[in-house]
C-alpha cells in the first residue's frame, strides 16, 4: 500500500506539471477515437442492417414450399418473438375478357414486421404508407393489372374462387423479391381470405414465408435451435444471403469501419509511444534518486506500472464518454439521411472502448518504460548516464502485436490482416535501413552547405536513432491516413461505378428465341439501353468430378441454396465486365464444354480450375470442365450468373432470353404495351428496391466520410507529439545558441530546414509504404488490378513537408523566445 500510495502522488505530481497532457491527450483521442467509430459504426451497421430488413419485412425470415411447423412457431412464442406470415403462388387472372398471369401474395394481419407498404389511389399521386396489408375481403393490386384486366379502383377481381374488391394500388412492397413469384404483377390479398380462393390445391407451386422480429439475442438462438431441423427445401434468409447485392455493399463497409478504428488506434499509438519516450527521459532523475533509496529495479517497474495503469483507466473512461458524445454528434449531423428508427448504442462498445485504451498504452507505451528500470543509481551524480535503450524487437513486437490483433478484431480476416502488417512491416524495415543509409552519406554534405542548413540538417544527423524513429512515425501516420482515404475513395468509387444514375431498373425474362429480335427492336426504336440479352437454360448441378454434390455442402450455406435448386445457365464468349478471373484461364469461345463458375460458391462447394461438373437439363445430362473461377459483383442490377458455358456447350437445350434495362418516369408507358404485345415475357421492376439500396449507400458514404476526420485529428497529434518529444533539448540547444551570438531568425531557419527535410522524407516513405501495401491489397486480397497512384508522389511529399513544418514550427515557436540565461540556470 505505501508504493500504491507513492505511486498515485507521483501520478497526481506529474499531472499537475503537464507532464501527462500529451500522452493523456494521446490515449484520449486514441480511445475516444476508437470508442466513437466502434459505437457510431455497431450503431449504424444494426440501422442499416434494420433498414436493410425491410427487404425481408423481417429480421429473419424461414422460407419453403411447405409452412412452419407449428412446434417452431411455438418456439418462436417461447422466445418472445413476434411473428408474420405469407404465402405466394402464380394465379392465372381471368377479368373482362383478359387473361393475366399474377402472383398472388397472401399475407397476415401482422405483416410487415419491417418496413412499411406504399399503395395509390387511381389518379397515381397522393401516396399513402401502411403498416399492414389488405383488410379481410379486399385485394390491392399492382397498376400493371389496370390495363391489363381492364380493371378500375372499387371493381370486383375473382382469384380462384373468391371475388376480392380491388381497393388500392401497390406502389411499393418491402419484401418484394427477384424469384419466380415476383415477376408477375402482384395482388395481395388477406391471409383468412386464401382458403376461400381454393387456389392452392395439392401440388401447386405454394412459396410459405414465415417472418419474425425479436431481440438480437432471441434471434440468434432461434436460428440455431432451427436450422437442424430444416428439410432441404427450406432456409433462412438474412439479408447476405438472400440480397447480396446489400450484403456486399455492407460487408464493405463494415470491413472498411473496422479499418478506420485500426487507422486511428495505429496513428494515436505512434503519439502515445513518442509521448512516453519524453515521459521516461524527463524521470531518469528521479528513478536514479529512487534507486539509491533502495528501490529494486523490479520494484521501478511495478511503481510505473501502477500509474500507467491508473493513467490508462481513468483516461480510458474519459474516451469513451467523449466517444459516446462524438458518436450522438455523429449521428445528428446525419440525421437528414438516416430512418427515423436508430438502433441503440451497445453497452459493450464501452467494454471495447476501455479494453482497447489498455492495449494501446501498454502496447505502445511499455518499450519505452522498460528504459527506467535500467536507470543507474550514479545518474544522481553524473547526469551524462542514460539507460541502453530496449530492444528493437521488444519495441516493433509489441506495436506490431497490438495492431495486428485490432485488425484481425475488426476484419476476422487473417489474409487481410497478413497483407497490411506483413508489407508494410516489410516496407518500413527495408526503407528505415535505407534512410539510415541516405543520413549517413549526408555527413559528407555538410562542410559544403551554409551555415544555416548546416545547423539545420545537422539537427537531423546529430541523433541518427531518433530522427530515423521521428521519420518513420511520420511516415507510419501519413501511410495510414493515405490508405485509408485511398480505400475509401475507391469504395465509394465502386459503389457510383455499379449504381450509376442509368442503372437497370427493369429485367425482363422469358423472352423466347422467336420473339429476340423483335423485342431488340423494340427496346432500340424507343431508346431504351439495354445491358445485354443473356440465353439462360434451367438446369440443376449434381455432380463434382463423379461424388455427388450433396457430399460437399454444408448445412445452410451458399452451396446448399445453389444446389437445392435450378440454376439459371447460360453461355457467352466473354464475360460481363464486372466479372474477374480470379483463378484458371480463359477460354477460347470455339471449344464446347468449358464452364465458369462463381469463386464464392466454388470455394463453398470445394472446385477448382480443372473438376468435372455434371449437370442435369430436364431429363437429359451434361458435363463441363471447369476451365475457371469469377468474382462476380452482385450488386450491379444487371443479369448475373454461378455458371457461364463457353459457346456451344448447351446447344440443343431449349433456352429464353432474359436482359435489363433503365426506364425513365416518361418511359414507363410503354411497359403495357410491349407486355401485351410480348405475353410471354414477364418484367420485374426493382425501382423502389434501386432508391432504397441508393439511401443506404449515401448514409454509408457519409458516414466514411466523417470517420476519415478522426484519422486526420489523430494525425496531427503525432505531429506535435514528435516536436514535444525533442523541446527540451531543443530548448537547450537554442540557449547555448543565443549565448554564442546566433540571432532568432537564424533558429527559426535552421527549424524549418529541419522540419521541411523531416517532412519530405517522411512523405516520400509514406508514399511506397502505401504502393506497396495497396499492391498487395488489390492484387491478392481484393483481385482487382492494380495501377500506380501518381496523385501520391505528388500529393504526401507536399502533405508530409507542410504538415510537419507547420507543426513543428508552431511547437518550437517559443523556443527561440527563451532567455538564455534562465534555460542555463535551470
Amino acid at each position: 500500500m505505501t508504493r500504491f500510495r507513492l505511486a498515485l502522488k507521483l501520478l497526481w505530481r506529474d499531472a499537475r506539471s503537464g507532464e501527462l497532457t500529451l500522452l493523456a491527450l494521446a490515449l484520449l483521442i486514441a480511445v475516444g477515437g476508437t470508442t466513437s467509430i466502434s459505437l457510431f459504426a455497431d450503431r449504424l451497421q444494426r440501422t442499416m442492417n434494420l433498414q436493410a430488413a425491410e427487404f425481408l419485412a423481417g429480421d429473419l425470415v424461414l422460407a419453403g414450399p411447405a409452412p412452419a411447423s407449428p412446434q417452431w412457431l411455438a418456439k418462436a412464442d417461447e422466445l418472445a418473438l413476434s411473428g408474420s406470415q405469407t404465402v405466394e403462388f402464380p394465379s392465372m387472372l381471368l377479368e373482362n375478357g383478359e387473361m393475366q398471369l399474377a402472383s398472388v401474395k397472401a399475407v397476415s394481419a401482422s405483416y410487415p414486421l419491417r418496413g412499411r407498404l406504399k399503395t395509390r389511389d387511381a389518379d397515381l399521386q397522393d401516396e399513402s404508407v401502411a403498416d399492414h396489408g389488405p383488410a379481410a375481403g379486399e385485394a390491392w393490386i399492382d397498376k400493371r393489372l389496370l390495363p391489363a384486366l381492364k380493371l378500375q379502383l372499387n371493381d370486383t377481381l375473382t382469384v380462384g374462387e373468391k371475388a376480392l374488391k380491388v381497393t388500392r394500388l401497390i406502389s411499393y412492397e418491402p419484401d418484394k423479391r427477384g424469384d419466380f413469384y415476383s415477376f408477375s404483377p402482384r395482388v395481395m390479398v388477406h391471409l383468412d381470405d386464401l382458403a376461400a380462393t381454393g387456389a392452392v390445391q395439392p401440388g401447386s407451386r405454394v412459396h410459405y414465408a414465415h417472418q419474425f422480429i425479436g431481440s438480437e439475442q432471441a434471434l440468434a438462438e432461434f436460428k440455431a435451435w432451427l436450422q437442424p431441423n430444416l428439410n432441404p427445401s427450406q432456409k433462412i434468409l438474412d439479408i447476405r444471403r438472400d440480397r447480396p447485392e446489400l450484403g456486399s455493399a455492407l460487408q464493405r463497409a463494415e470491413r472498411y469501419l473496422g479499418l478506420s478504428s485500426v487507422v486511428v488506434t495505429l496513428i494515436s499509438g505512434v503519439a502515445i509511444a513518442m509521448t512516453t519516450r519524453r515521459y521516461s527521459e524527463r524521470h531518469f532523475n528521479t528513478t536514479a534518486l529512487l534507486r539509491c533509496l533502495g528501490c529494486t529495479q523490479a520494484e521501478i517497474v511495478r511503481l510505473y506500472a501502477v500509474q500507467f495503469l491508473v493513467l490508462g483507466l481513468a483516461t480510458s473512461l474519459a474516451g469513451c464518454a467523449l466517444g459516446w458524445l462524438a458518436q450522438y454528434g455523429l449521428f445528428q449531423l446525419l440525421k437528414n439521411l438516416l430512418p427515423e428508427t436508430l438502433a441503440d448504442p451497445g453497452e459493450l462498445a464501452i467494454v471495447y472502448g476501455i479494453a482497447t485504451g489498455l492495449i494501446i498504452l501498454w502496447g505502445f507505451a511499455l518499450p519505452p518504460l522498460l528504459r527506467l528500470q535500467a536507470v543507474p543509481p550514479l545518474r544522481v551524480l553524473r547526469r551524462e548516464l542514460e539507460p541502453l535503450p530496449g530492444s528493437g524487437w521488444l519495441v516493433y513486437g509489441l506495436a506490431a502485436s497490438v495492431v495486428a490483433g485490432l485488425i484481425w478484431r475488426y476484419t476476422g480476416d487473417p489474409k487481410l490482416t497478413f497483407a497490411i502488417i506483413g508489407t508494410g512491416f516489410a516496407v518500413l524495415l527495408i526503407l528505415g535501413l535505407a534512410i539510415q543509409g541516405i543520413l549517413h552519406l549526408s555527413r559528407r554534405l555538410l562542410p559544403r552547405l551554409g551555415l544555416v542548413w548546416r545547423f539545420g540538417l545537422r539537427g537531423l544527423l546529430r541523433d541518427g536513432r531518433a530522427s530515423i524513429g521521428q521519420i518513420l512515425a511520420f511516415g507510419i501516420t501519413l501511410t495510414a491516413m493515405a490508405l485509408s482515404f485511398n480505400v475509401r475513395s475507391h469504395l465509394l468509387d465502386d459503389w457510383r461505378r455499379q449504381l450509376p444514375d442509368q442503372a437497370p431498373n427493369h429485367f425482363a425474362i422469358n423472352i423466347l428465341p422467336s420473339s429476340l429480335a423483335d423485342f431488340q427492336d423494340d427496346l432500340s426504336r424507343n431508346q431504351v439501353p439495354d445491358s445485354h440479352f443473356y440465353p439462360v437454360v434451367r438446369g440443376r448441378l449434381v455432380t463434382i468430378n463423379g461424388e455427388a454434390v450433396q457430399g460437399r455442402v454444408s448445412k445452410d450455406s451458399q452451396g446448399e441454396a445453389a444446389t437445392q435448386r435450378e440454376l439459371s445457365l447460360t453461355w457467352a464468349d466473354r464475360f460481363p465486365e464486372d466479372n474477374q478471373i480470379t483463378d484458371g484461364a480463359a477460354w477460347q469461345a470455339d471449344r464446347p464444354g468449358q464452364v465458369s463458375v462463381e469463386k464464392k460458391l466454388a470455394d463453398n462447394l470445394g472446385i477448382r480450375p480443372g473438376d468435372q461438373l455434371g449437370f442435369t437439363v430436364g431429363d437429359a445430362q451434361l458435363t463441363a470442365t471447369v476451365a475457371n473461377l469469377r468474382s462476380v459483383q452482385w450488386d450491379t442490377m444487371r443479369p448475373n450468373f454461378y455458371m457461364i458455358f463457353s459457346p456451344g456447350t448447351l446447344t440443343g437445350f431449349p433456352a429464353t432470353y432474359m436482359t435489363s434495362f433503365h426506364l425513365t418516369e416518361a418511359q414507363k408507358n410503354l411497359l403495357p404495351p410491349l407486355l401485351k404485345k410480348y405475353p410471354a415475357v414477364t418484367v420485374l421492376e426493382v425501382e423502389q428496391i434501386l432508391q432504397q439500396f441508393r439511401t443506404i449507400l449515401a448514409q454509408l458514404t457519409q458516414a466514411i466520410n466523417l470517420i476519415l476526420y478522426f484519422a486526420l485529428a489523430a494525425g496531427f497529434s503525432v505531429l506535435f507529439a514528435a516536436v514535444y518529444s525533442t523541446l527540451d533539448q531543443r530548448i537547450y540547444e537554442g540557449a547555448l545558441l543565443r549565448t554564442l551570438g546566433a540571432r532568432r531568425s537564424f533558429l527559426r531557419s535552421s527549424h524549418l530546414i529541419e522540419f521541411c527535410v523531416l517532412g519530405l522524407s517522411a512523405g516520400l516513405l509514406a508514399t511506397l509504404a502505401t504502393e506497396s501495401i495497396l499492391y498487395m491489397l488489390y492484387t491478392r486480397v481484393m483481385q482487382i488490378q492494380f495501377q500506380a497512384h501518381v496523385y501520391l508522389w505528388l500529393a504526401l511529399p507536399a502533405v508530409g513537408v507542410t504538415g510537419v513544418t507547420l507543426a513543428g514550427y508552431w511547437g518550437v515557436r517559443h523556443v527561440v523566445r527563451q532567455a538564455p540565461l534562465r534555460v542555463l540556470r535551470r
